[in-house]
């Protein structure tokens, strides 16, 4: 696992940089290889899809010619950081009220939809025409 890891210095080790700060993480206590390993392997996975997520955007963008708001201005190369804080201020609200759906959506913008393009999300799911996977559950009243 540790030659893997090293492979990947490239897309991995940056999302470690968090982690060197004792203070960023509580203690974590294990008391099987086994769980040391699932943990390991989640981190890394989890590295890995910040990682793709990232290189989408990034990649989405050069290729269009566009750019998203950034730390310091618009950018066409923004961190998967960067990218999940953009989605902060979004909220998409449901509600049945009398048998009858109803979607809000608040704080979407255009990067925002530019995003959900690169990474393959549906942007219809926040304009209320959400089906399959990315859809919300149904909720009925009591």
């Amino acid at each position: 696992m540790l030659q893997a890891y090293q492979e990947q210095h490239i897309t991995v080790e940056p999302g470690f940089r968090w982690i060197k700060n004792p203070a960023a993480i509580s203690p974590v206590w294990l008391e099987k290889p086994e769980r040391i390993a699932a943990l390991a392997m989640l981190t890394v996975v989890g590295l890995l899809v910040y990682a793709v997520i990232q290189r989408q955007v990034r990649l989405y963008l050069q290729d269009h010619a566009q750019q998203v708001p950034g730390n310091k201005g618009l950018t066409a190369t923004p961190t998967a950081a960067v990218v999940f804080a953009l989605f902060a201020p979004v909220m998409l609200v449901q509600f049945v009220m009398e048998n009858a759906t109803s979607l809000q959506v608040h704080g979407l913008q255009d990067h925002h939809l530019i995003v959900c393009e690169a990474v393959g999300i549906d942007p219809a799911w926040y304009q209320g025409g959400a089906t399959g996977q990315n859809s919300l559950p149904r909720a009925t009243p009591p």
